[in-house]
């Protein structure tokens, strides 16, 4: 059988497309190109601790994979059967009350974005990723199979590949060529109105601030305007602390929104009250949080959508990025198998139909979660 060299580009260099890219790019028939919008990447996000599913698709994706996100993780706790996230009633009549543990923290690792990134792009060769080349649109080239599919970027450049992933996150240019710019599943929605207010403070300071323990486990601590949390980030260096309130934000942000004002969680328990102090203090990292309704489908012809581009949730659930980690391992292991342009199709087809349920239940589970 013959065997062509096969073009992919993978728009957005992010969890989702990293990832992909480092397991691509061990078949020596694909050549891997990786575009990314912004010429600098920033630490955005509250951090997160990946559970066992995501390590389980790392590893499908190669042990190098799994090592960069064990080499930039903190471990949890100081004891290997610690208890590192706890939920708690923070007002009411039963405040103080424990009323879950979750992720028994034997192993159990949190890490900030920015740091699982720089463990992914070392494992990229040099050229593989061009920075500052945002995708303007796609356009299918005839046949896909015989024409591929042609990238215009906002510089005015082109490129004309043989397949394109687009990882591009929730604003996904790719997401609106596979499903059509008018389809209602296109834009990211915010349907409780969402804001996370949110801060990054050094742990030595933050540990002057709020009770100690709190920037070594994870509290998530709930009340009716708003649960609060905190996540040990940078080898414990820095701490993610945020307030997620309902009922605030919309999208897109049309007008100024509300300042955090601490008096509103006087009825909350004092942890809880020193957190919200905190990260009022500083909440240039907030954004307003959103998410995807569902899309019929995640490709059309050689163009994909993953990760956020393909089912972005809402950060509730805790699986965003382990659902762009098994994308990633179900498309690098169809491409093992891709040897012609024209099998390109179908392994679009069977990643559709492998990942499109799952990642989004995850989606609605993260929505049910936020309003429990």
């Amino acid at each position: 059988m013959d065997v062509h060299i096969i073009y992919i580009a993978i728009i957005g260099g992010g969890v989702a497309g990293l990832s992909l890219a480092a397991g691509l790019i061990k078949n020596p028939h694909i050549v891997v190109l990786v575009f990314e919008a912004v010429a600098k990447y920033d630490d955005v996000g509250a951090g997160f601790a990946l559970h066992k599913n995501a390590i389980k698709a790392m590893t499908c994706i190669g042990q190098d994979v799994v090592k960069a996100y064990f080499d930039k993780a903190t471990m949890m706790g100081e004891a290997d059967d610690v208890i590192a996230t706890h939920l708690i009633l923070a007002q009411g009549p039963h405040a103080g009350l424990k009323v879950a543990e979750l992720g028994k923290a034997k192993g159990r690792k949190t890490l900030s974005r920015a740091d699982l990134l720089d463990g992914f792009r070392a494992l990229l060769p040099d050229g593989c990723i061009t920075y500052g080349k945002r995708l303007r649109k796609c356009i299918d080239l005839g046949t896909p199979q015989k024409d591929g599919v042609l990238l215009i970027f906002e510089d005015e450049s082109v490129k004309r590949v043989d397949c394109v992933l687009g990882a591009d996150g929730i604003h996904s240019v790719v997401r609106a060529h596979v499903l059509g710019e008018e389809d209602p599943a296109v834009k990211p929605r915010n349907h409780d109105r969402w804001r996370i207010y949110r801060t990054m403070v050094p742990t030595e300071e933050a540990r002057k601030q709020i009770n100690p323990k709190w920037t070594e486990n994870v509290p998530i601590l709930l009340g009716p305007r708003g649960h609060i949390n905190c996540i040990p980030l940078n080898k414990n260096t820095r701490l993610s602390a945020g307030v997620a309130v309902r009922g605030v934000a919309k999208v897109p942000e049309v007008s100024p929104l509300p300042p955090l004002d601490p008096s509103l969680y006087e009825d909350y328990i004092e942890d809880a009250q020193q957190i919200v102090r905190m990260v009022a203090k500083d909440t240039d990292k907030s954004w307003a949080a959103s998410d995807h309704d569902d899309a019929r489908t995640y490709y059309k012809g050689h163009v994909a959508v993953l990760g956020d581009a393909a089912h972005a949730a809402l950060p509730f659930a805790g699986n965003g990025a382990a659902q762009a980690l098994e994308d990633a391992a179900v498309l690098n292991v169809l491409f093992k198998a891709v040897k012609r342009r024209e099998q390109i199709n179908t392994a679009l087809e069977a990643y559709c139909k492998t990942r499109i349920t799952r990642s989004q239940a995850v989606v609605r589970l993260s929505r049910q979660f936020g309003r429990v």
